[in-house]
C-alpha cells in the first residue's frame, strides 16, 4: 500500500460546510439516482520548512490524478445483497490499466465506505487480462458510498496513486450519527485499546493492543505481509489517510502482538474514523474508532504517550470479511 502520508485537507470551514449540507441534503428520502462524478481535489496548504507553505493534492478526493482514472462499471447496487462490483483503472489515453506494482503481496487494494463512516469494507478484487477488476461486497444499508483505490503503475516514474469515486446504494436512506469518540472498541469478543492521538502537521505514534476475553492475544496472524492495516478517513469530505505499522513478521523484532504500532499524521483538525483491521485464527475482524485530530485533549495525549517499544510493533493489511 502507499508508504506516504498522501493527503492533504479543505481547510476545516470547507469540511465542516460540506458534512453540513451533505447531512440536510441526503435526508430520508429515495436514493437511486446516478451519483454525480466526483469533483477535482481542491489544494490545501500546509506548513512547510521554515514556515513556508507547501501544496498538494488530497488522498481519495480526486476520480483522476497523473493521468489516470479510477472507471467505476458499477456506480449503483442494491442493499443487504452481495453484489458484483467492477472497475477499471484507465490511463490518459482511456486505455485500461494492466500492469501494476505489488504491495502488501497484492496489485491494488479497494475499500469501500459509507458517507456516515459506519459501513468499512476492504477488498481484494482479481484482475481480468483486459485491465478489468472484480470483487463483490455486501453493502448493508441504503446511502451515498465512496470507492478507493489504492495502487501504483508499473510505469517509470509513476508514483502511488489513490483514487476516489462515488457509489450509490439505492433505497431510502437515513444517516447514522457519527459513533462518539472512544479509546476502546469491541468485535468478535475482542477488545482493541488505542493509546496515542491524531496531531495535525506532526508524526505521532498510534498503538492499538488487542486482547481477547481480557487477555492480551499474542499470536496475531500474518496478512498480506503484515500484523495489522490502518485506514484513517475524515469526517465530512472522505479524504484518506493510509499508515504502515512499524516492524515486518519474520525480522527478528517484531511480535505478533498484543501490540500494533503505528505512525500517523493529521492533515488538518477534524474528526477521523481509523479502522485497523487485524487477523486471529485465520479470520480477519475489524476495529473502528472515531477520534479528534487538533483538540487539546487530544494534544497532550500525543504528547503523553511514550514511544513504542521495538518488541512490540506489528505490521499489517485485510479483507471483507
Amino acid at each position: 500500500m502507499n508508504t506516504g502520508l498522501r493527503i492533504t485537507a479543505y481547510g476545516a470551514a470547507v469540511a465542516a460546510t460540506f458534512g453540513a449540507a451533505y447531512g440536510i441534503g441526503k435526508g430520508v428520502g429515495p436514493l437511486g439516482e446516478e451519483p454525480k462524478p466526483a469533483h477535482a481535489a481542491e489544494q490545501h496548504k500546509e506548513p512547510g520548512p521554515g514556515g513556508k507553505q507547501a501544496t498538494s493534492p488530497a488522498g481519495g478526493l480526486q476520480i483522476s490524478e497523473a493521468g489516470y482514472t479510477l472507471a467505476l462499471e458499477t456506480p449503483r447496487v442494491s442493499p443487504g445483497e452481495r453484489t458484483a462490483l467492477r472497475f477499471s483503472i484507465k490511463d490518459a489515453q482511456g486505455r485500461k490499466v494492466t500492469a501494476y506494482e505489488r504491495e502488501h503481496e497484492k496489485e491494488l487494494h479497494f475499500i469501500v465506505a459509507s458517507r456516515d463512516l459506519t459501513v468499512f469494507r476492504h477488498l481484494h478484487p482479481t484482475r481480468a487480462a483486459d485491465g478489468t477488476w472484480s470483487t463483490t461486497a455486501d453493502l448493508p444499508a441504503a446511502g451515498g458510498y465512496r470507492a478507493f483505490a489504492d495502487f501504483k503503475p508499473a510505469k517509470k516514474g509513476a508514483k502511488a496513486l489513490t483514487l476516489g469515486a462515488d457509489l450509490a446504494v439505492s433505497g431510502a436512506y437515513t444517516p447514522n450519527p457519527l459513533p462518539t469518540p472512544s479509546r476502546t472498541a469491541t468485535v468478535d469478543g475482542y477488545q482493541v485499546t488505542l493509546t496515542g492521538a491524531l496531531k495535525p502537521g506532526k508524526s505521532t505514534p498510534l498503538t492499538l493492543k488487542v486482547a481477547k476475553n481480557s487477555r492480551p492475544v499474542t499470536d496475531l496472524q500474518p496478512y498480506l505481509g503484515a500484523y495489522g492495516h490502518l485506514v484513517a478517513l475524515r469526517s465530512g469530505d472522505l479524504a484518506y489517510l493510509h499508515v504502515h505499522p512499524h516492524g515486518t513478521p519474520g525480522d527478528g523484532t517484531t511480535r505478533p502482538g498484543p501490540a500494533v504500532t503505528f505512525s500517523a499524521t493529521a492533515p488538518s483538525q477534524g474528526t477521523y474514523r481509523l479502522f485497523l483491521d487485524f487477523r486471529h485464527e485465520g479470520k480477519v475482524r475489524t476495529a473502528a474508532f472515531t477520534v479528534e485530530a487538533g483538540t487539546a485533549g487530544d494534544t497532550a495525549a500525543a504528547d503523553d504517550t511514550a514511544q513504542p517499544d521495538a518488541h512490540d510493533d506489528a505490521h499489517g493489511a485485510t479483507d471483507q470479511h
